[in-house]
């Protein structure tokens, strides 16, 4: 006889364990039905802070950072501060000895906040504001990567002597979503490879007294995961540092291929090969070196996502099961204003109902949330116990990476808090926002 004979209340439970892919690692099932991360139970964060709560495993962020860092021990790691930024984070970065990519004087800011070395913050951006380059020169952040040549222009009058990477469009297809492409020709980030704007840009960023050319910078997009995207791109940034250095006479010490790396979000899809990707990059770029007898440039990556989703967690609460024509829809507290992704770019997502079991086989569901859009879905075609109901608590893994970042307050619904969990302990690191937050900033009367 099994255990699930013995006790069918377990039979759910056992039969879906958490795929160790997109769970943390810290994930437990107790006997319950319930699921515990960190420690901590999912039904008990529910009941303590509210849903939609995220959940972030900081045990996961760090073991992340410290496999980047054994794979690639030569390289220097960057954390794209874009995909989840908050103060406490930032601390954990900094204590991994990572450096810090951010996009904006607001992510300059929570950065300087949380007391992380400004040499190792490393300023992004498509169209920096002056207020971002005032900020960027007032903290004294390490490096600036320029991304065009009105910027080039306006950062040589505010800076002196300040460290600049040109961002490249290296004209390399990452075979992802058009809307997260961005190592292709004719889209607003970078200067073009072929049409001759990288060299122009290094022209004019040479003739800038107030800028020191260091490097040279590219990113081919997000959820890239063919290792050899990653090496066109960087054999193709080599070949520029040549001919930056036969028309200038100038060695660039730096190269930073920016981040990208692949994150399974469902069941089944494939992890990054990051032991590929560390002998297979650093290869191209010591071999296309040593051919053309040019030094070694040091190397920099700058992963976000694949450091921070799979840390993450959030919990919504179940508001009302409908059956409609075709499908069933289980419609929870939380939605789009948490979670844009879905509707941004279609992104999948895995359900799992947590805080109790069922003896109820599943069911295909569409998980959708609580705004005023149709768009507004999490997960479509989920299965869920048959016996789903308002009150339950539902719990999407992998939202770690760009729900926080991108969060709204679509329908006036406050954010959610973010929580973290280590060692059996929550932590608020970010509390959710309430309508009094919202009215304060509504001074018009």
């Amino acid at each position: 006889m099994t255990l699930t004979e013995l006790i069918p209340s377990l039979r759910t439970s056992i039969d879906r364990l958490p795929t160790p892919a997109i769970w943390p690692a810290t994930t437990r099932i107790p006997p319950t039905g319930d699921l515990s991360v960190g420690g901590v139970a999912l039904a008990e964060l529910a009941g303590r802070f509210g849903t939609p709560t995220y959940v972030v495993d900081e045990a996961q962020v760090r073991a992340n950072c410290r496999a980047y860092r054994r794979a690639l021990p030569d390289v220097e790691i960057a954390y794209a501060g874009k995909a989840f930024l908050t103060r406490g984070v930032v601390g954990w970065i900094a204590e991994e000895g990572l450096a810090l990519d951010v996009c904006s004087a607001g992510e300059l800011a929570v950065a300087m906040a949380a007391g992380f070395p400004a040499e190792r913050v490393i300023l992004h951006g498509n169209a920096k504001s002056p207020d971002d380059l005032k900020a960027a020169m007032q903290a004294g952040v390490g490096r600036v990567v320029v991304d065009s040549l009105d910027e080039i222009g306006q950062l040589g009058a505010l800076a002196a002597a300040q460290p600049v990477l040109i961002r490249v469009t290296p004209g390399v297809d990452g075979r992802t979503h058009a809307a997260i492409a961005t190592g292709v020709e004719d889209q607003k980030f970078g200067f073009s490879l072929a049409s001759g704007g990288a060299e122009e840009a290094v022209r004019r960023a040479l003739a800038e007294p107030g800028l020191r050319l260091v490097g040279l910078h590219c990113h081919i997009g997000s959820q890239i995961g063919r290792v050899a995207d990653f090496e066109l791109a960087a054999r193709r940034m080599v070949d520029l540092l040549d001919r930056v250095r036969r028309e200038h006479g100038t060695v660039l010490p730096q190269l930073n291929l920016g981040g990208g790396h692949v994150v399974p979000y469902l069941a089944g899809e494939a992890e990054f090969d990051l032991s590929g990707f560390a002998d297979r990059v650093r290869g191209a770029v010591n071999y296309e070196c040593a051919r053309r007898g040019l030094p070694a440039p040091r190397l920099t990556v700058e992963p976000g996502r694949s450091l921070v989703a799979r840390a993450g967690i959030t919990i919504y609460r179940v508001v009302t099961v409908k059956h409609g024509t075709h499908r069933t829809f289980v419609a929870v507290d939380g939605g789009m204003s948490d979670n844009a992704r879905p509707a941004l770019y279609g992104a999948k997502y895995a359900v799992r109902l947590v805080g109790r079991g069922s003896q109820v086989p599943d069911t295909p569901v569409t998980v959708v949330g609580r705004h005023c859009e149709a768009g507004d879905v999490i997960a479509e075609n989920v299965p869920l116990p048959g016996d789903i109901h308002a009150g339950d608590l539902l719990a999407v893994p992998c939202t770690g990476a760009y729900h926080h970042s991108l969060a709204s307050n679509y329908n006036m619904v406050g954010r959610p808090p973010v929580v973290a969990v280590r060692d059996g302990a929550p932590r608020l690191l970010v509390r959710g926002e309430t309508a009094q937050d919202l009215l304060a900033r509504d001074v018009g009367v």
